[in-house]
């Protein structure tokens, strides 16, 4: 009867912050389209209320901790069922900067006071969101039901991300080359669209999570990622 006390109250915990992972990831989904929608709409107030909510994130990450530690100390699990405690709080990371990102990208939402709005720019801008969103959206889907093939292929389709955000790169230099009034609005959008990509990054983390928690070790193969030199010597002035 002890043995089967001890299992069911695992069982109970583990439900818990899968509960809580839940939860945050689709906070985090949010942020991320409320972010860039405020961003396309120069819509100030909705960008001031991604950066607040971006506490609640904040919040369920430090409780995901707590409640794993917690668990650890009172169950002491051992092999896949330590793996599944370590990876709720591992995709919690990764959900708390998706937030982060999510955030700086609400910040900038005030400063983008130029008439300047190229349409080429903005639909780019909207299709690598959809994308990350929805990469985002998946591997949270293949955590909860621990369906590592679905997570590979989130994992796989980074590249795609980088391959876009790469292209909007180049056309944002060619309108800074063009007329240096756009060069403000230009430098915005442009860490803009590497917060997006980067939130790509955390979903791909997510992915070699799931990994983990299944296969009960790192991945060794390397993330294929586009080529994002150009954008990588520019941002950095070289």
């Amino acid at each position: 009867m002890g043995s089967d006390h001890t299992a069911k109250a695992f069982d109970e915990d583990l439900q818990e912050l899968n509960r809580l992972v839940a939860e945050m990831g689709g906070l985090a989904e949010r942020q991320i389209v409320d972010s860039v929608d405020a961003l396309i709409r120069r819509d100030v107030a909705l960008g001031k209320r991604v950066v607040a909510a971006d506490l609640d994130i904040d919040k369920l990450q430090h409780l995901i901790e707590e409640r794993a530690v917690l668990t650890i100390a009172r169950r002491q699990p051992m092999a896949v069922d330590l793996r599944e405690i370590v990876s709720s709080m591992r995709v919690a990371t990764d959900l708390e900067r998706i937030g982060d990102l999510s955030k700086n990208i609400g910040k900038r939402v005030a400063a983008l006071d130029s008439d300047f709005h190229p349409l080429k720019l903005i639909r780019g801008l909207e299709h690598m969101t959809d994308l990350v969103q929805s990469q985002v959206k998946s591997v949270l889907d293949a955590y909860a039901a621990h369906d590592l093939p679905a997570a590979m292929v989130v994992w796989k389709g980074d590249e795609e991300v980088d391959a876009i955000c790469t292209s909007l790169f180049r056309e944002l230099l060619t309108y800074m080359m063009e007329d240096p009034r756009n060069i403000g609005f230009c430098i915005h959008l442009m860490f803009c669209a590497k917060n997006i990509e980067r939130i790509g990054d955390h979903a791909t983390n997510i992915a070699e999570t799931v990994f983990y928690m299944i296969e009960g070790q790192q991945m060794i193969d390397q993330r294929p990622k586009g080529d994002m030199t150009n954008f990588a010597a520019a941002a950095s002035g070289n």
